[in-house]
């Protein structure tokens, strides 16, 4: 048996299965899955083998399943669970796994030994990735190995008939990891922890508590004041919070909570879910400026215990500090989160792998990962059987929202989410984590692929990787990798049938030398052609203009109405916003072309727009403010028509008339929101007549919606819904991110297929 099989109680069900029918023979972990050799009458087998197909416990998942008859008699007379075997690697690591409903109700029986204990496991639920070292997953190889079983924790781990049987991290108060509180002067004496850190949070005071996959830092999310606090101390000023709630019903006091939504917050992976807020919620403070609020639900016993003691929600944000990945070690937490904290909750069980909290949506097809990590992470994606052939690939990933993705044996193996490659810190993770995933899958890249743009520390690590390994260099474009991403995940074969990809992002280097962000792209894993983009403007200041969006409103009045823009907006609310910035020097470096490098970017048409409606006008505090902003003021307005845009017979989108239109609402006095539903509603339209038209003449009927801008669940809807009502399929990400997060799987796609040819 292959896919996740290991660390997920497959061996016991095997055995339980095998005494059910009457069967003989043993069951094992090795190198490749899990092992079963099994002899019966051959209407049993059959019976054995179809139950065990059909009903695997609930966290595996069977990526395939080999039977070749065996010579000779059983050497047993009955069906046992044998040790593991080493070998050649070929199973699939399995994610940390939320608290289960067996495990939940024995931390809250008072006649239960696993009464209020915070690592409570079973092979249904806890730690997993984030424990291992090595495989196969057993404990030796996990940081449980500093915990020695007591007589009765050894007694479940032996007996088949347990649901503990084998339960890596299986532990109880006499002999498993211990929690205490500390405060920055050293260990606080509490007989109880958790009371004593509920207490501290009803105070008002922040906490870091250790977590599966890192510390988190903590605060009541109903004060005001504590929440102010712990933005000013972490510096963040206007990014959401994730918020942990006790069950649905408490969140449905604050957000909107349909049944797939409640559904997706209750399985194993307990992500973040992005939730309506509702308009009459008391919560201020944690999405500025947002519509949704990202919820998640107590995942392990500690963070149950704890919200049975509260009120209320917390909020529960990553803890770190600023562009750096969350500390991991207690030694790490009381350095990086000293000033922010006030107390910490500590534990002695190492946490091996870093892991952030999975980020999800529930969009109309389904649920969609916007970051991939706890719970999600790791996982394989089955690609066509034309992969097979490829030899190992190793594909780094962009620079923002890093990942790495593995190819081995037609198998796509994405990393968890790294984070953005701008400090020592998250480069230095993204390092440890490529040299770890290739220990755990046993993989030794033929192949590195990497981005196009060489200054990407993705890159120039790929180009290092292959220097000292004598690997295969293949560089792949941006946008090129987002839309083969899609295409991956879907299972699209690569058998020369063409798609056209619409891709919208922030900025990706383009084959001509210059940035590129709104394209519509014709062709599959083995090339492209650039069929049609956006009209490309200028970036005043480059990378500054990302973080200030009124220097991309100037760099667009001033390409749709030239060196005489100022006269276009007398009349607007424009005149007095912009009469505080160096308009004059900005209009100049356009003019002649100084430090503005064009850009056919989408995602600074957005921020354009937003910064036109006064949204982050100065400054963006985080990536995709403007965007995520400008999308929630729509609020529930449905314009009857959009704004207009013009395409060139030569496919490229000039946006001169939105503006022109735009500026007329300004001028009088049309709403905010309203504003901002027609601007979503005349993009979508544009944009899904121009993919329509490309795909028409190339003869195509399939299109890919990828990059990140694809994220904004109005324009994604709109978009989609347009091409489907005009029969063509429309594919859009759904088991990785649309943004740079899913671009390494494209990547080692395309990487895959070229190194065949």
């Amino acid at each position: 048996m292959r896919g996740r099989v290991q660390g997920v109680g497959f061996r016991p069900y095997v055995w339980r299965l095998a005494q059910d029918v009457g069967l003989r023979g043993h069951v094992l972990n090795d190198g490749t899955g899990v092992r079963i050799d099994v002899w019966g009458d051959a209407e049993d087998l059959d019976q054995f083998q179809l139950r065990l197909t059909q009903s695997p416990p609930p966290l595996a998942q069977i990526a395939g399943v080999t039977a070749t008859n065996l010579a000779g008699l059983a050497t047993q007379n009955d069906f046992a669970v044998t040790d593991s075997l080493s070998g050649p690697v070929a199973t699939e690591i399995t994610p940390d796994a939320a608290t289960c409903p067996a495990c939940r109700a024995e931390i809250f029986d008072p006649m239960n030994r696993r009464y209020a204990y915070p690592f409570t496991n079973c092979t249904h639920c806890g730690p997993r990735l984030s424990i291992v070292r090595g495989v196969p997953y057993d404990r030796a190889l996990t940081s449980m190995l500093a915990f020695p079983m007591c007589k009765d924790c050894q007694t479940e781990y032996e007996n088949p008939a347990d649901r503990r049987f084998h339960a890596q991290p299986n532990a109880c108060p006499a002999c498993g990891p211990q929690i205490w509180l500390e405060d920055a002067d050293g260990r606080l004496g509490s007989a109880d922890p958790i009371s004593e850190m509920a207490h501290r949070l009803m105070q008002g005071q922040i906490v870091a508590i250790k977590g599966i996959g890192g510390f988190h830092l903590a605060c009541d999310a109903t004060n005001e004041q504590a929440v102010l606090r712990l933005r000013r101390r972490k510096s963040r000023v206007a990014k959401p919070f994730a918020l942990m709630a006790r069950d649905i019903a408490q969140i449905r006091g604050f957000c909107y909570v349909s049944e797939a939504e409640a559904a997706l917050l209750s399985t194993p992976i307990a992500p973040i879910v992005l939730l309506a807020r509702r308009n009459d919620t008391t919560l201020d403070g944690i999405a500025p400026g947002l519509d949704r609020i990202g919820v998640m639900l107590p995942h392990t016993p500690l963070h149950h215990i704890l919200m049975a003691q509260l009120t209320g929600p917390l909020v529960m944000t990553s803890g770190n500090r600023a562009q750096t990945p969350q500390a991991t070690s207690n030694d790490a937490a009381r350095t990086v989160l000293a000033g922010i904290a006030d107390v910490w909750v500590m534990h002695n069980r190492d946490i091996v792998n870093r892991l952030d909290d999975s980020l999800m949506r529930v969009d109309t097809n389904g649920p969609s990962i916007l970051r991939a990590g706890r719970g999600v992470s790791p996982a394989q994606i089955a690609l066509p059987k034309a992969f097979g052939g490829a030899p190992p690939v190793l594909a780094m990933g962009a620079a923002l929202k890093s990942t790495f993705c593995l190819i081995k044996d037609a198998q796509a193996i994405p990393s968890a989410h790294i984070g953005d490659l701008t400090t020592a810190e998250t480069y230095a993770d993204f390092r440890s984590k490529i040299a770890l995933f290739r220990a755990l899958y046993d993989v030794t890249p033929a192949v590195i692929a990497v981005d196009l743009h060489p200054d990407y520390l993705s890159t120039r690590y790929g180009y290092q990787l292959a220097r000292d390994s004598g690997a295969r260099l293949i560089t792949v474009q941006h946008h090129h990798a987002h839309m083969a991403s899609c295409l991956a995940e879907h299972g699209v074969a690569p058998d020369g049938t063409r798609s056209v990809g619409v891709i919208l992002d922030g900025s990706g280097l383009g084959t001509d030398g210059t940035i590129w962000g709104g394209e519509f792209l014709l062709g599959d894993y083995g090339g492209f052609e650039r069929k049609a983009h956006f009209q490309p403007i200028a970036l005043p200041g480059g990378d500054q203009a990302a973080r200030e969006p009124w220097r991309n409103l100037v760099a667009h009045l001033h390409a749709a109405f030239g060196e005489s823009w100022q006269r276009h907006i007398a009349g607007t609310p424009l005149v007095a916003m912009l009469d505080d910035q160096p308009v004059g020097l900005i209009t100049q470096m356009i003019a002649q072309r100084v430090n503005t490098p064009l850009a056919s970017s989408a995602g600074r048409l957005f921020d354009a727009v937003a910064a036109a409606l006064g949204i982050a006008f100065a400054r963006q505090h985080y990536e995709g403010q403007a965007a995520m902003e400008l999308e929630a003021l729509i609020g529930g307005e449905e314009p009857t028509e959009g704004y207009p845009a013009a395409v060139s017979a030569t496919g490229v989108i000039s946006w001169a008339p939105l503006w022109a239109a735009l500026l007329d609402d300004l001028r009088s006095g049309v709403a905010r929101s309203i504003i901002a539903a027609r601007f979503h509603a005349g993009l979508a339209v544009a944009i899904a007549a121009l993919a329509a038209r490309v795909a028409q003449q190339a003869g195509v009927t399939r299109i890919v919606l990828s990059g990140g801008v694809m994220q904004n669940r109005i324009l994604l809807h709109r978009i989609e819904t347009s091409l489907t009502a005009q029969k063509f399929t429309v594919l859009c990400q759904h088991k990785l991110p649309a943004n740079d997060g899913g671009i390494s799987l494209g990547q080692a796609s395309i990487a895959a297929i070229e190194a065949q040819n």
